[in-house]
């Protein structure tokens, strides 16, 4: 809308020449914001959690705590999403929104290790099926300043269901508890796709997997 009402009087005045540039914003936009259609998880099973956003790997890591599940062990996948990426956020599996938690932060660029620990960022822990805690981080970056999120603590969400974005370059987080058979199924530098991608395993519930090594 913006685009045609700044074309509008320029092609009024003659100025055709100008309608180039706009154009070019427009496509740029309206390609930032694109939403592929017809996407399907790589796979049903309830215990493979789909990636959460389009993008790079950036950090694959294991903590001794995270928030997302409430202080213990857990396993950290981190996407980069470049301005070229598709920005659309998707829920890793069917569960249930339990908690969501803003906080407020820096504009760092989103390439850098520091950005994830100071810029402003969005964590959604879910509940899975099995009742393990899941959490996605939306992470803002230098140029995305805005982090779209409209679920609310007992929403729920199925697999592969868009359930917000960041604008225009960012990070997105998918955490677990790590415990014995949890798979990390990518590694660092690779391309993920949103809602198809299987970055992580579980064990199934009530399994007695064999420790990771």
């Amino acid at each position: 809308m913006i685009a045609v009402l700044i074309a509008i009087p320029a092609v009024l005045v003659g100025l055709w020449w100008s309608l180039i540039p706009i154009v070019i914003c427009w496509i740029a936009v309206a390609g930032f914001f694109r939403d592929p259609l017809g996407r399907r998880p790589a796979t049903q099973d309830p215990h493979d959690l789909i990636s959460p956003a389009d993008g790079k790997i950036s950090l694959v890591e294991r903590l001794d705590s995270h928030e997302a599940t409430d202080g213990q062990p857990a396993v950290l996948v981190r996407i980069f999403l470049s301005v070229l990426d598709v920005h659309i956020n998707r829920a890793p599996c069917d569960a249930e929104v339990i908690s969501i938690t803003h906080r407020p932060g820096r504009y760092l660029d989103a390439r850098s290790e520091e950005s994830a620990k100071v810029n402003e960022s969005n964590l959604i822990v879910f509940k899975s099926e099995d009742g393990e805690p899941i959490g996605v981080r939306q992470v803002s970056g230098a140029i995305a300043r805005r982090i779209v999120c409209p679920l609310a603590a007992g929403d729920r969400v199925g697999r592969g269901d868009r359930f917000g974005m960041i604008k225009f370059g960012s990070t997105t987080e998918l955490i677990v508890r790590d415990r014995p058979g949890v798979e990390v199924l990518v590694s660092k530098g690779q391309r993920v796709t949103g809602g198809v991608t299987v970055l992580l395993r579980q064990p199934a519930s009530g399994s007695s997997p064999t420790a990771v090594s």
